[in-house]
């Protein structure tokens, strides 16, 4: 395992196949798999976990005064994907994944859905190596700086359907439903394309590399409108 990266996660693995694992995206285990010890798509499950536990920590200690409804909202716009791709970016990260045909040419140029995935693979992978301490001081040294930066004027940040959503609910008392349009490409790349309804009448759609990523492009599409503002 190449110990320059282990070097920027501070701590050498004593399982150095779970770091592998946590950096193999699909499409080179699918091309691999004789060899492969699996791909990172569990891994992300926890590390998504584990990501939330420790942040609502940070959150809480960082904002003692501030309400969990708030405090839920800051922490909906650190764990997005662009932000996750960014600190992914500044570990370059994307240098060591192990990646397929279909993705390694355009290594120095990565989606930020895959780079967001395999950032959380690996804090799973640092959990289950290091321990919850080790983790926790690995995400407080990534995320001080972007807490103490967060827009406290903002409750919402950049959780779009959280706010499309409360003004629904306080305006027409319902809430927005999301529909899936199209989900095109292979599975490691797939495009999704959501509509938003509010009492069902069309109100924004978005793309992205996730369900997630597109409904949140969706509600910003939504709240750009001027019959929902």
């Amino acid at each position: 395992m190449n110990t320059s990266f282990t070097a920027r996660l501070g701590h050498t693995f004593r399982n150095p196949a779970l770091l592998q694992k946590a950096l193999t995206h699909r499409s080179f285990y699918f091309e691999n798999r004789s060899t492969s010890p699996g791909h990172f798509e569990r891994l992300e499950f926890l590390g998504d976990a584990v990501l939330d536990l420790i942040l609502s920590e940070i959150l809480m200690e960082s904002y003692p005064d501030v309400e969990e409804g708030t405090l839920s909202k800051w922490r909906a716009s650190l764990v997005n994907e662009n932000t996750l791709a960014d600190i992914a970016r500044e570990l370059e990260l994307g240098q060591y994944l192990f990646l397929g045909n279909s993705e390694s040419g355009r290594r120095e140029d990565l989606r930020p859905r895959l780079l967001a995935s395999a950032f959380e693979a690996v804090l799973a992978a640092l959990y289950m190596d290091a321990g919850f301490e080790k983790t926790r001081e690995f995400v407080t040294q990534a995320f001080t700086s972007r807490v103490k930066l967060l827009n406290t004027q903002n409750e919402f940040a950049a959780d779009f359907k959280t706010r499309l959503q409360e003004i629904s609910q306080k305006r027409f008392h319902v809430v927005p439903e999301y529909r899936l349009v199209s989900a095109e490409g292979p599975d490691h790349a797939k495009v999704f394309v959501y509509d938003v309804y509010v009492n069902d009448q069309a109100l924004g759609t978005g793309r992205g590399n996730s369900r997630k990523s597109a409904e949140q492009e969706a509600a910003k599409d939504a709240l750009s409108k001027e019959n929902i503002q």
